[in-house]
């Protein structure tokens, strides 16, 4: 429990938290920033580190002076398809097998289905639009390599998927993150970036409801 809400206070309070970073690490947090994207991106194992949220925070710190903008979202564009990039890999070389894998503490079966479900549904729009999902964003590249995805049609989606959500997100925390209103509720409108990121998910899981209903 006191793990779970120390994670909620840092998702909650990112700008509190890079503050911090930035005091203590200066040139640094780039690299640190760069790790979260890519080890949320690139590894089934961490779907769990804030994303859409952090690109917010992070372009609200380059306008408050702290980061450089164009060094900010070209270093998270490139986490981002590196991330993708090496989850898709991982996907191809383990293949099949993955169906045989059981739930455990590090591997979420569930979610894994849920996004094999959404890729077979989908196609290759997925790697797009899966960068507005939190953990379906972990998943789909793994589920692209598993599903044997040509890499000549995975890349391109990859890098446009990649480029819209890092450049959208962070250059709107660059604009709107320091407006008074917006920066003294920064935790209801990371709870709205994490509500409109999921709403795409309750959708489909609720039109599925409707259908195994009826």
């Amino acid at each position: 429990m006191e793990l779970i809400t120390s994670f909620l206070d840092i998702v909650l309070h990112l700008d509190k938290h890079l503050a911090v970073l930035l005091a203590e690490y200066g040139a640094w947090v780039y690299a640190i920033l760069f790790a979260i994207i890519f080890c949320e991106t690139g590894l089934v194992v961490t779907p769990f580190l804030p994303g859409d949220s952090l690109l917010f925070v992070a372009g609200a710190a380059a306008a408050a002076g702290g980061l450089d903008i164009r060094i900010l979202a070209s270093l998270l564009f490139l986490a981002a398809v590196l991330g993708d990039n090496v989850n898709y890999w991982i996907g191809r070389a383990i293949g099949p097998r993955v169906f045989r894998w059981e739930q455990s503490r590090l591997f979420n079966r569930a979610a894994f289905d849920r996004t094999h479900a959404y890729f077979e549904l989908h196609g290759g729009k997925t790697i797009i639009i899966a960068r507005f999902l939190p953990i379906v964003r972990t998943f789909a590249p793994f589920v692209a390599g598993v599903a044997k995805m040509t890499y000549r049609r995975f890349l391109p989606l990859d890098i446009a998927g990649g480029a819209i959500w890092i450049f959208s997100l962070t250059i709107a925390g660059y604009l709107f993150g320091n407006i008074p209103f917006i920066k003294n509720n920064l935790s209801f409108v990371i709870f709205g970036i994490i509500g409109l990121s999921l709403l795409p998910l309750f959708l489909t899981w609720l039109r599925h409801r409707r259908g195994v209903a009826a």
